[in-house]
């Protein structure tokens, strides 16, 4: 056990470090303030160095929750394998699915579930009162935490909308352009309060603390306040005569803090409950006492952890940043939700974030008629992004997740976290640091009304899922620590290996979900804003959809003939990819538009007739798809031998003169009309005719299936829509091609 728990904390380490990434990368990947490189090293150090410092904090696994002395040493090692192996389970799904969630809340949870039922077997085994197991749990601590939930989510939001809405009136968006004076003193107040955290939150609690907290203790306002006038003065010189950006040494100073606390902090959340485990088993190996014997009084005194063992951890912590994709994706998913520009809205509007965004519209409507007209025009001028002049008085947005929002955002957290720290009340760094990112977006105006509803949306999911996170943390580690009573070893044995599959299995969907499709295959916006330059990069749009149409409807024949529904699924996600990209190219056709030079607007037309002419296709290729995945899916009967046999034919003849069209795309020949392809496709709709026809007849005179028999004419039906639309795609490009030169011989 002592073994696997060692391997478990290595798995721990990595699955937490993608998941807490977001708590420090965020701001700085935002708002691009320094290079990824850069920023790297800075977390990398601050990583390093708060695992150094998390030696003092280990005591929470061995008795912030439980009270260890109730447990014998078996006992408390089956809570803390049913922690570990549920703890790695968990963080993983979360983070395969992109989510952020505390593990905070996870490890206390786990260690509460694992506990209670621990205490329940041993309550049923004395035949003793439920209430008794008031001695077993620190029940006071477990409220305390609870609470700490939900007043974090409020008053991390509130408090960081505030203050971005203050920032934001005061600074404008063009804040660089202010008096060297404005920047010194917002720098003073974010590097004084960043400062602060990493002694009171970054250093507290570690051995490293006591040394200098006879010299701080009683003087906070006064530390405060000296550091408000060293920071000012320091960042007026950076401003004034180093001519350097004072933002971007917030951020960095701030990646660095939120790094080093996270590492000294939560370095507990994985491996405590290993070193834990270790501890009581040096305690009980020098007892001499049966394990089921030996009382765990020994976790109750404070034990300090080798520093060796926290460098390998902070090491392993380190090498995870660098090389996690999956860190990166739930960073993504923060960094989305607080975007101020348009972004792939990843979330799906509810009916709680339709009336949330309804009710905060007419809050806004009915505060607005509060305000006296000049000071909302003021404030109005304050919230107006910078545009840069483009010719033909065209104008395009400047990126507005600027600089300003991540300083606020890195001082808000650090002086919440600081706060709550200094007043004892337990808090996740992960809940606070993400709802004050979406607390400043929503000042920032960040969440308009084309994006608001899936902003909202997502932020739900994500406060869901922590509470997700603590129920299902408390019940799957109670049920891990009650079968490894019942199994024992060989239920460990069982509990590590389907904790291995379930990681690999996590790790392979992960790696072909993020897998992107094949440059040659993946259709691309357009970029010319010339009628020439649209035509080409289109045609490579159009041969690329094509050439996967034609993958997906053989799929579909062949797995409808074969009763194949692993085949069928496939060709069902790849249409879905499909329909995907083309409605984001859709999406893209209002700044396609915007974009255009006005010389050039014979473009648009021909784009949006392109864009829709490729969605006819995926329409007709989607329904033959999902109509043979019901078929065979319900299990209704099989294709005859004749329908299957025309089927085949079909398909290949459609195989075929969809490589002929491909073949006019990717050469460019739009100068003349091949014949052999009208013929070809005047064939292949006369063949599909005929199998109709026969259909029809067979309907009548032979014994066939309802469900059959509306499946095939379906599938015929849009193949015929399928054909007719590749053909008049063909025609739109032969059709501009002698447009283009008809004008060109006008020119000339």
């Amino acid at each position: 056990m002592i073994i696997a728990l060692a391997v478990l904390a290595i798995a721990d380490l990595v699955v937490g470090v993608s998941n807490d990434a977001v708590n420090f990368l965020n701001s700085a990947i935002g708002s691009k303030a320094i290079s990824f490189r850069s920023m790297m090293i800075v977390a990398s150090l601050g990583i390093g160095i708060g695992a150094v410092f998390s030696s003092g904090l280990m005591e929470v696994a061995r008795k912030g929750i439980f009270v260890p002395g109730e447990f014998y040493f078996s006992e408390i090692m089956i809570i803390f394998m049913a922690v570990m192996i549920t703890d790695i389970l968990l963080l993983d799904f979360f983070n395969t699915l992109g989510m952020p969630t505390s593990t905070t809340v996870s490890i206390v949870f786990e260690l509460l579930g694992a506990a209670v039922a621990m205490a329940i077997i041993k309550i049923g085994a004395d035949n003793g009162s439920i209430s008794e197991i008031y001695n077993y749990i620190n029940t006071a601590k477990a409220t305390e935490i609870i609470l700490g939930i939900l007043l974090s989510v409020v008053v991390a939001f509130s408090v960081g909308a505030l203050v971005q809405y203050v920032s934001r009136a005061l600074l404008s968006f063009n804040f660089e352009r202010r008096s060297k004076w404005v920047g010194a003193v917002f720098g003073g107040i974010a590097l004084a309060a960043i400062t602060y955290f990493i002694f009171i939150k970054g250093l507290k609690g570690t051995d490293y603390y006591l040394e200098i907290k006879p010299i701080i203790q009683g003087k906070t306002a006064l530390i405060v306040a000296i550091s408000f006038v060293i920071w000012t003065l320091l960042s007026y010189f950076v401003v004034k005569f180093l001519k350097k950006n004072i933002y971007k040494l917030i951020i960095a100073v701030g990646t660095f803090a939120l790094a080093l606390a996270f590492a000294g902090n939560d370095l507990v959340n994985f491996i405590g409950v290993p070193i834990a485990a270790w501890q009581s088993y040096e305690a009980w190996l020098a007892s001499g006492i049966p394990a089921s014997e030996f009382p765990m009084d020994v976790l109750g005194s404070k034990v300090p952890t080798p520093t060796l063992l926290l460098l390998f951890a902070g090491l392993i912590m380190v090498l995870t940043l660098w090389f996690s994709s999956k860190a990166r994706r739930v960073v993504k998913t923060s960094i989305d939700l607080s975007s101020q520009s348009e972004t792939h809205e990843r979330f799906e509007p509810n009916f709680l974030s339709r009336n949330i965004v309804r009710f905060s519209m007419l809050v806004s409507k009915y505060t607005a008629t509060v305000l006296p007209n000049t000071i909302q025009e003021k404030i109005e001028k304050q919230f107006e992004k910078p545009v840069i002049e483009l010719p033909k008085g065209k104008t395009h947005e400047l990126p507005a997740f600027d600089m300003v929002r991540a300083a606020v955002n890195l001082m808000v957290a650090s002086v919440l976290i600081s706060i709550a720290t200094s007043m004892k009340l337990p808090l996740s760094t992960t809940y606070v640091t993400f709802m004050v990112a979406m607390g400043t977006s929503l000042a920032d105006r960040a969440w308009g009304s084309e994006s608001a509803v899936y902003r909202v949306a997502g932020v739900l999911n994500v406060i869901g899922g922590w509470f997700f996170t603590a129920i299902s943390a408390f019940i799957a580690a109670g049920t891990v620590a009650y079968l490894i009573h019942l199994g024992g070893g060989t239920m460990i044995a069982v509990l590590l290996l389907l904790a291995v599959l379930l990681l690999t299995r996590n790790y392979i969907k992960h790696t072909k979900k993020t897998r992107d499709v094949k440059a040659e295959d993946s259709l691309n916006k357009a970029e010319s804003k010339s009628i020439h330059g649209v035509i080409e990069e289109s045609a490579d749009n159009i041969s690329k959809a094509l050439k996967r149409v034609s993958k997906i409807n053989h799929n579909t024949i062949v797995g409808l003939i074969n009763q194949d529904l692993d085949l069928l699924k496939k060709a069902k996600l790849m249409v879905v990819k499909l329909e995907s990209e083309i409605e984001e190219l859709q999406n893209d056709i209002f700044y396609f538009i915007k974009d255009l030079d006005d010389s050039y607007l014979g473009a648009s037309k021909f784009y949006i007739d392109v864009i829709g002419s490729i969605q006819d296709v995926a329409q007709s290729s989607s329904l033959i798809t999902r109509v043979s995945h019901k078929h065979v899916n319900n299990n209704h009967r099989v294709l005859k031998k004749k329908q299957a046999e025309e089927l085949l034919d079909i398909n290949e003849r459609l195989v075929h003169l969809f490589s002929e069209i491909r073949a006019v795309f990717d050469s460019r020949s739009f100068d003349i009309i091949v014949p052999g392809i009208i013929e070809e496709k005047q064939m292949l709709l006369n063949r599909v005719q005929e199998s109709i026809q026969r259909q029809v007849e067979r309907t009548r005179t032979e014994d066939s299936s309802p469900k059959n028999t509306t499946l095939y004419f379906s599938i015929l039906l849009e193949t015929k829509d399928l054909i007719l639309a590749n053909m008049n795609i063909l025609n739109l490009y032969y059709d501009e091609h002698d447009r283009s030169i008809k004008m060109f011989e006008v020119d000339e």
